[in-house]
Formats: C-alpha cells, sequence, structure tokens
C-alpha cells in the first residue's frame, strides 16, 4: 500500500504547513497510541532536537498520546539515536523523535522508533495512518496516559557511547575540534569525547531554537575546517541538527566524507576478524569505495538512498556495517540505527591501532570524481521518466564506456531530483552533470 503521510524518514516538512502543524500532531499522537495500546500496556518515549518548534508539537504530541491511553517519557533535547537507545532500556513500545535532521529550522518532522529500537515496520506506520483518518476519541480519565520527564536520559547515553570502546581506551593527546551543529548533540558529544581523554575544542553549541544547522555542522563544514587548521588539530568532527549524520576534516583541512569513514571501520573490523559479512553502501556511495573494499575482499552492495534501506540490507544479510557518503553510519555491533557519536569513537579506535592520521587512513580510498546537482520541481509529472530524460541518461551512459554512473533520483524528503554522475575524468563528468541537470531543469519548467 502507498502511505499516505509517512516518507523514507518519517513524516517531514515545513511548520505550519500541513502536516506540520499542531492540530496533525495531536491526531498523530493519538493515532500513535491507539495503535501502541491495541497491543497492550503502552509507553512511549519522546525527544527532539533544538529547534524552535520542537516545544510546539512535543506539547501536542504529549496530548494526543495521553487521549490514547499511552504513558510519555519526555526526553527533552537528545540525538536521534539516543533515543533509539533509551526506547530499548526503558522497555518502551515506541520512542518519537521530534526533528527535521539537517534541514534548517523552519523545518520540523516525526520519526518512530519500535520497541526494538529500529525503524517501524510498514505495517505499524499504516496503522497509524488508518488512524490518523479516523474520529478522535478519548478515553475515559481514569485510564488518560501519565506524562513524566528522565531527567539522567544525557548521562545515560553518554555511558552508552563510552562503552562501544573498550574500557582502557583513552584519547589522551588527540586534539579534535567538535561542531555540533547547535542541535541535539550539544550536551552530549563533548562530553564523551572529553571523558575519554581528548583534548576538545567546541563549535556550535549554543542552540537558541534558531540557528540549527545554520553555516555550521555536517552541511557547512567551512567553519569546522577553519577551526581545525587553526587550532591546529588532529581532525575535526561535525554531526547534524539530530545526530545520526558525522563528518569529518582531517589536519590538513580536507572534509572526509561517510564513504571514507565507512571504509575505515571497516578496514578495522576486517583486520581484525570481527566485520561478520561486508558492508552495505548505497546507490550514491563512490565507486571508489566499492572498488578499495574489493581490494581487502569486502563484499559489497548497495541498498537505496535512505538509512531504512541500509538498514533492512544489513539485518537480512546479518551483516554489521552500513553507510551513506552523506555520513549516516551504521555499527550494528554497537547499536540499533545509524548513530553519529559511535560512528565517530570506531574511527578514532581504527585511527589508534594503526597508528595513523586520519589523512594518512582515508589515502587507501581513491575516489572516483562524482558530481551531484540539485534541481527543484513544483511536483506533478516524475521528471526522471520523462522521455528525453531518460534517453539522455543512456547517452551519457553510453559516452562514459563503462568507466562510469549515471543516477537519477527524487529526494525523499524535499521536492529536489538529485542528478549525479560518476567516473574517471572530472571535466567530463561535469559537464555530463550540468547538461542533465539543465534537461531536467527545462522538462520541469
Amino acid at each position: 500500500m502507498t502511505k499516505k503521510y509517512f516518507g523514507t524518514d518519517g513524516i517531514r516538512g515545513r511548520v505550519g504547513e500541513f502536516p506540520i502543524t499542531p492540530d496533525f500532531m495531536l491526531k498523530l499522537g493519538w493515532a500513535a497510541g491507539m495503535a501502541f495500546r491495541s497491543m497492550g500496556a503502552c509507553r512511549i518515549l519522546v525527544g527532539k532536537d533544538t529547534r524552535i518548534s520542537g516545544y510546539m508539537f512535543e506539547s501536542a504530541l504529549e496530548a494526543g498520546l495521553s487521549a490514547a491511553g499511552a504513558d510519555v517519557m519526555l526526553l527533552g533535547p537528545m540525538p536521534t539515536p539516543a533515543i533509539a537507545y533509551l526506547t530499548r532500556t526503558f522497555h518502551a513500545e515506541a520512542g518519537i523523535v521530534i526533528s527535521a535532521s539537517h534541514n534548517p529550522h523552519d523545518d520540523n518532522g516525526i520519526k518512530f522508533f519500535s520497541g526494538q529500537g529500529t525503524k517501524l515496520p510498514d505495517e505499524i506506520e499504516l496503522m497509524i495512518e488508518e488512524l490518523l483518518d479516523a474520529p478522535m476519541t478519548v478515553v475515559e480519565s481514569s485510564k488518560l496516559g501519565k506524562v513524566s520527564r528522565i531527567n539522567d536520559a544525557s548521562g545515560r547515553y553518554i555511558e552508552f557511547c563510552k562503552s562501544s570502546v573498550p574500557t582502557s581506551t583513552s584519547f589522551a593527546g588527540l586534539k579534535i575540534v567538535v561542531d555540533c551543529a547547535h542541535g541535539a548533540t550539544y550536551k552530549v558529544a563533548p562530553s564523551v569525547f572529553k571523558e575519554l581523554g581528548a583534548d576538545v575544542t567546541v563549535l556550535s553549541a549554543q542552540p537558541n531554537g534558531l540557528n540549527i544547522n545554520d553555516n555550521c555542522g555536517s552541511t557547512h563544514m567551512e567553519q569546522l575546517q577553519t577551526a581545525v587548521l587553526a587550532e591546529h588539530a588532529d581532525l575535526g568532527i561535525a554531526f547534524d541538527g539530530d545526530g545520526d549524520r558525522v563528518l569529518m576534516v582531517d589536519h590538513t583541512g580536507a572534509v572526509v566524507d561517510g564513504d571514507d569513514l565507512l571504509f575505515i571501520i571497516a578496514r578495522d573490523l576486517h583486520e581484525r576478524n570481527k566485520l561478520q559479512g561486508g558492508v552495505v553502501g548505497t546507490l550514491m556511495s563512490n565507486l571508489g569505495l566499492e572498488l578499495a573494499l574489493a581490494d581487502l575482499g569486502i563484499p559489497f552492495i548497495r541498498a537505496n538512498v535512505g538509512d531504512r534501506y541500509v538498514i533492512a540490507e544489513l539485518l537480512e544479510r546479518n551483516w554489521l556495517v552500513g553507510g551513506e557518503n552523506s555520513g549516516h553510519v551504521v555499527c550494528f555491533q554497537h547499536t540499533t540505527t545509524g548513530d553519529a557519536i559511535i560512528a565517530a569513537l570506531q574511527v578514532l579506535l581504527a585511527l589508534r591501532r594503526r597508528k595513523e592520521s586520519l589523512a594518512q587512513a582515508r589515502q587507501a580510498l581513491r575516489k572516483c570524481p562524482q558530481v551531484l546537482l540539485n534541481v527543484r520541481f513544483a511536483g506533478g509529472e516524475n521528471p526522471i521518466e520523462h522521455p528525453a530524460v531518460k534517453e539522455a541518461c543512456e547517452r551519457v551512459t553510453l559516452a562514459m564506456e563503462g568507466r562510469g554512473r549515471v543516477l537519477l533520483r527524487k529526494s525523499g524528503t524535499e521536492p529536489l531530483v538529485r542528478v549525479m554522475v560518476e567516473g574517471e575524468d572530472e571535466t567530463q563528468v561535469r559537464g555530463h552533470a550540468e547538461d542533465l541537470a539543465k534537461l531536467v531543469t527545462e522538462v520541469c519548467a
């Protein structure tokens, strides 16, 4: 069945525009409460990132959940993966995250986790959608859900992150810069690295509700690059607004993306005979990652773009490691979803074991030039299916003679067509990408 509200990563949009409105969130809370309560006693955790609209939507969800008879435990601002972890440890039926991830403050959204800390199964999302179209009711007063706050949530999650590295681990002597994007990691991430002994300079950890992801974090790396060079740091770590994406900067100021980080983690596990199978990337993963892993004898497969698809492939194959070049990195040996802090810790451990700098570690992965252009469209006919666009993609693919890739896809969270071309000759690749983007723009006009 086609879903009416849920996209690839929950429900997301502009604040004040349907469905990201207080009345919809009230109904969504009620529908979720009714769906989970139908399976028995119901306790649901609710966390959020630092955007200002989170207060409004937290209250609306809380009221809807209570009206359905679900007990609510409020976490306050916490990274998305922390909510997945705490949902499991509190044996709750579900976790709800109020966040628009890497988007600006005037967007927001809702993500759900199951009681196992994983993405919700399709059947439960469909059940919630059915209830959203039903009349809202209220349980009798004696059965209304109770609301409480978990005051030590940050401390619990900090200790969990630290437990993902051996107890003897010390990053003493390591100088790092951490960019928290004025987002959900602003409290916990600096504490994790400091408590493990690193010398930490902190950027963008003063959220005011409006500055989340604003020229900072993993979507705007310039500030971190400048700081790493100015501080003569060993490396920099950038999170996105909700803490499920991580990118890095090496000591030369070069950006180290999710493909690089995935390679470093996978190689380390492989060398210690702990990889368990292969690595899951996506359609956007650089061809160089596939080739570098092949040189090590590590299997690699591509999933559709979106961490839920990466996770689905990992679960199906019983593999441990996967991710996206955008910085979603999943380490199933430690947790149930993409976790930026945990992934960063695994990279630091791998560097320590090999006695390498981040700049040295990434040299084993030689990237193929890849150009990604975004084309905004207003909806209607899917431009990717337009005959002229399909014919142009085939023509470009033939022109690269098997030494490159073309990929056009619609974003799951924004009205964008992403045009990606990858190959050996950067000038040729850029020319092909610009020609395709121009054609998509004309088709969308």
